[in-house]
């Protein structure tokens, strides 16, 4: 059987599909699995074991579609659920299921906060479209795989980041997400032993700050290391911190101890921490019992109500209690 996976981003969301990949692979003998995504995540699934082909969607769907048609697939398993993936699905003309994104769900608990959202991981309702197929989740939780020559050699880092740091991943894809600079700096102050600050290059006038005001134990990583060399560097660290990000699922995936942050969304859209093998190893910080939790199931540019309590009053003694401690 010949199935083409499609989820178009982003880091986070992708990785969350990887269990319905190896169970595909695992579950049916002489599966051939196929993933269509953005060429910017391509090597999100590109190592996988589970991944026969990639297929990278670039400027249009026309040049992709037309290579897909020739590959005549036997299913189509939509994890994304936009107009995109329709026009792929209807061009393609192939059985397909595609994944119950909840929108009105979501709506009402960000608008009324009324919460009629199923108590379900995403990954189990990513797993309900494979179920028409027999395939079930193994439990064994998120995959990534780097390459050898992706990985980043810690004698690159400085002689006292070599045996051990805590990563602090300061990005996210809104404001509302992330943790002020001057919360980071504070947590980062209250924080044991060497840091490794990560985050892109949008993160680096904040990567320098927070070093500026910790000193040598902080490597600064921001900007400096593509998509896989930034996971290498969550895979190797003792311990991480995150907000809701694609930076906590790769902690997730690599089964690290980890603490989630979290300010305008909420656990509840069914996207924290996944280790359902070690449940243990994922603490999730949040401000609760503020009346404008959740204000959007995405993020914005700054606070709407301007206070931004979800992140100014997180507890970041509690934070570097859990993370010191291991």
């Amino acid at each position: 059987m010949k199935i083409l996976v499609i989820r178009f981003s982003s880091i986070g969301d992708i990785i969350l599909t990887s269990p319905v990949l190896r169970c595909l692979k695992q579950q049916l003998p002489g599966a051939e699995v196929h993933f269509l995504t953005k060429e910017v995540f391509r090597d999100l699934v590109a190592h996988s074991p589970y991944v026969d082909r990639v297929h990278v969607l670039k400027d249009g769907l026309g040049q992709v579609v037309r290579k897909l048609k020739a590959e005549r697939f036997d299913q189509v398993i939509d994890l994304h659920h936009n107009a995109r993936t329709f026009r792929v699905k209807l061009a393609l003309g192939r059985p397909s299921k595609s994944f119950a994104k909840l929108n009105f769900e979501k709506w009402l608990l960000v608008n009324f906060k009324k919460d009629r959202l199923p108590k379900v991981h995403i990954v189990d309702r990513y797993m309900g479209t494979v179920a028409h197929l027999g395939v079930k989740n193994d439990g064994k939780g998120l995959d990534l795989f780097i390459p050898p020559e992706k990985e980043v050699d810690l004698s690159t880092l400085p002689a006292t980041h070599r045996n051990g740091y805590i990563a602090l991943c300061i990005g996210a894809g809104h404001f509302t997400k992330r943790l002020p600079q001057h919360k980071l700096i504070a947590l980062a102050q209250k924080l044991q032993g060497p840091l490794v600050i990560i985050g892109g290059p949008e993160d680096r006038a904040v990567g320098r700050a927070i070093c500026d005001a910790v000193g040598a134990r902080a490597f600064d990583a921001t900007g400096k290391y593509d998509l896989l060399g930034s996971a290498s560097l969550i895979k190797q660290a003792a311990s991480v911190i995150a907000h809701d990000s694609g930076a906590m699922h790769v902690a997730s995936a690599f089964r690290k101890p980890l603490v989630s942050v979290w300010g305008n969304t909420v656990p509840a859209f069914g996207m924290g921490p996944y280790m359902p093998e070690h449940p243990e190893r994922a603490y999730i910080s949040e401000v609760k019992g503020l009346d404008c939790r959740p204000c959007s199931k995405i993020g914005f540019d700054q606070c709407p109500r301007g206070h931004f309590r979800c992140m100014e009053k997180q507890d970041l003694d509690a934070i570097a209690a859990r993370v010191n401690a291991k």
